[in-house]
């Protein structure tokens, strides 16, 4: 049972770093860039995980559910962005709110991929995913500070 809080607390984190990421206005808006931003974090996740062949197509739905993710979190950012000058005080709330829901929606969207994968994982690449995502939180939490 505990095993499995860990592992759960550990995609959480590693999901909400990635989604931090991925959420983080561009310059550019382009869609061609958001896809980039998405394949170069599905690529070094794949590299530091050490997926293998056997496990492509379930890493496949991983990434595409990365991909989902930044894309509902793109639409919100750059919706809260462009309101940002005229929202009131309500406005702002939701806006805030929306965009905590979806990041919530999407923690279960990325668990919901990532947890057959790493169920299938055997016990030294559950260690690495284990220090990978949470390496990846802790840097994520001190760029926030």
């Amino acid at each position: 049972m505990q095993s499995i809080c860990r592992c759960a607390v550990i995609i959480a984190a590693a999901f909400f770093c990635v989604t931090m990421i991925l959420a983080t206005p561009t310059a550019s808006p382009a869609a061609d860039r958001e896809t980039s931003r998405v394949q170069t974090v599905a690529k070094t996740l794949h590299d530091q995980l050490k997926i293998t062949a056997a496990q492509e197509e379930q890493w496949g739905k991983v990434v595409q559910a990365m991909q989902e993710n930044a894309t509902t979190m793109e639409a919100l950012v750059k919706a809260r962005k462009e309101k940002l000058k005229t929202m009131n005080a309500i406005d702002d709330l939701k806006s805030y709110g929306e965009i905590t829901e979806a990041q919530a929606t999407g923690i279960k969207n990325f668990l919901a991929a990532f947890e057959p994968l790493y169920s299938g994982m055997p016990d030294d690449q559950k260690k690495v995913a284990d220090k990978v995502l949470t390496e990846r939180l802790q840097k994520h939490l001190k760029k926030k500070k």
